[in-house]
């Protein structure tokens, strides 16, 4: 009896910390995992240039080739396993040593050109990655306020891509180091990764509260909120109308991703992450391939064009984040960019620039809807079970960046630059299909006004 009155004392007397203005320990979080989102776009998008200039030294197969590019993705399938663990021990161990050992084993390129060994380091910095993805994700969600989380989310993609770009112009103007180029071209992604591990050891991170509360850790949960916003700060309500247990916490296993409450939300969420990374990884990674294949001879230049085009698609997207709703914003963004890249093959016969145009806007389009892969899997899943439902989102959607960044140099090789343009086309319209039957809406504010 004591016990409930103490809460109901709390209840009353404190605020809902998901309602709170921002405040620094929200500002340090989102730093930290902003920091975290610039290595991880970089460390991706490196190996394209990387592999390019390898090919003027060493005799690189389509294979390897294939593999190497799509390491770092190949690893970033860890997010599963990942996840999970972060839903058993918590967020914020994991994020304070992760970017660490991306930095030692991206370094690790300097002592070896062996292929094998340069694929293994690449599935290594890619698991690594993964923790960021879906980790610095939850955690992100677990502290901002209300409505501030997802707007927050959508904006790491900003972030992300200029890692991303970064990335392409390092690798595209770092030269002069002969057959090591490539070798010191892939060890840059080091300096992003240190700056973020440096920075969260100085402004370490606090625990989740929201995660701490569903292990039954519920006067430790408001403890860290008083410790970082102030004593008038608590947990919401729902967290006091029973102390979880350790073993509903415990029964949460994979298959309850895929029971009736959650299937069609992991199909949805992995779909619809894997068709559009399939384009996304495929395309930008082995842009200088396509662009030669389509007859655009100044790669330099048109690649600056495309990231430039990227970086648009990003801002845009943010733009008409919250102006639409989630489904919709899915699919026309999945209808568009697959006619986009479609009639490229359709129109073989038109002039390079004509081709480039088209091709830029498809990169706005495209990376318009990239805004939409933190806010959307996180928000379909709950606490109890958001780290392993949104690592899980995360693997399906690295195999298909596997699967495209790994199918893109062989299909160009065997059947050109159209075969290649096709497969995504076909690609991005299944998926447009497929958020058409099944995606469900998930922003608060469209949900609300449906239901008027």
């Amino acid at each position: 009896m004591r016990d409930q009155e103490k809460r109901e004392k709390l209840i009353r007397e404190k605020k809902n910390y998901k309602k709170a203005p921002l405040m620094p320990v929200h500002l340090r979080v989102f730093v930290a995992v902003i920091l975290g989102q610039i290595a991880c776009g970089y460390s991706l998008g490196i190996s394209g240039t990387a592999l390019s200039e390898a090919a003027k030294y060493i005799q690189i197969s389509d294979l390897w080739t294939g593999l190497i590019g799509a390491g770092a993705l190949i690893g970033l399938a860890g997010s599963l396993i990942v996840g999970r663990i972060s839903d058993k021990i918590g967020r914020r161990r994991m994020l304070m040593i992760n970017m660490y050992i991306l930095a030692i084993f991206t370094l690790f390129h300097l002592t070896t050109a062996n292929l094998l060994l340069t694929f293994i380091l690449r599935v290594i910095i890619g698991l690594m990655i993964a923790i960021d993805y879906t980790v610095g994700n939850a955690l992100l969600t677990e502290w901002l306020p209300k409505g501030e989380d997802s707007k927050r989310q959508s904006h790491l993609l900003i972030y992300w891509t200029i890692g991303f770009i970064a990335s392409y112009i390092v690798g595209t103007f770092l030269t002069g180091f002969g057959p090591h180029t490539w070798q010191i071209i892939l060890a840059t992604g080091a300096v992003p990764a240190l700056i973020t591990a440096i920075f969260r050891s100085i402004f370490t991170l606090p625990a989740s509260p929201t995660w701490l509360a569903s292990q039954g850790k519920v006067k430790t949960a408001n403890k860290v909120i008083q410790k970082h916003m102030g004593r008038k700060w608590r947990l919401p309500k729902r967290f006091f109308k029973r102390e979880k247990k350790a073993k509903d916490v415990n029964s949460v296993t994979f298959a309850t991703l895929f029971s009736k409450k959650y299937l069609r939300k992991t199909l949805v969420g992995g779909i619809f992450y894997a068709c559009q990374a399939f384009a996304f990884f495929g395309i930008s990674i082995f842009l200088p391939i396509l662009l030669k294949g389509m007859g655009i001879t100044d790669a330099k230049v048109s690649g600056i064009i495309y990231n430039g085009g990227m970086l648009i698609g990003v801002l845009l997207g943010i733009f008409i984040f919250n102006k639409i709703s989630r489904r919709a914003f899915l699919i026309s963004n999945f209808l568009i960019s697959g006619l986009l890249i479609g009639s490229l093959v359709i129109f073989t016969n038109i002039n390079s620039t004509i081709k480039l145009t088209i091709f830029a806007i498809f990169a706005i389009i495209l990376s318009s809807g990239l805004v939409l892969d933190y806010p959307y899997p996180t928000e379909l899943f709950d606490v109890k079970v958001r780290g392993m439902g949104v690592g899980t989102c995360i693997t399906i959607s690295r195999i298909g960046a596997a699967a495209g960044t790994f199918l893109l140099p062989i299909l160009t090789n065997n059947g050109g630059t159209n075969l290649s343009m096709i497969v995504c086309a076909l690609v991005l319209l299944f998926s447009f299909i497929v958020c058409l039957i099944w995606a469900p809406e998930t922003s608060a504010k469209f949900i609300k006004e449906n239901n008027q």
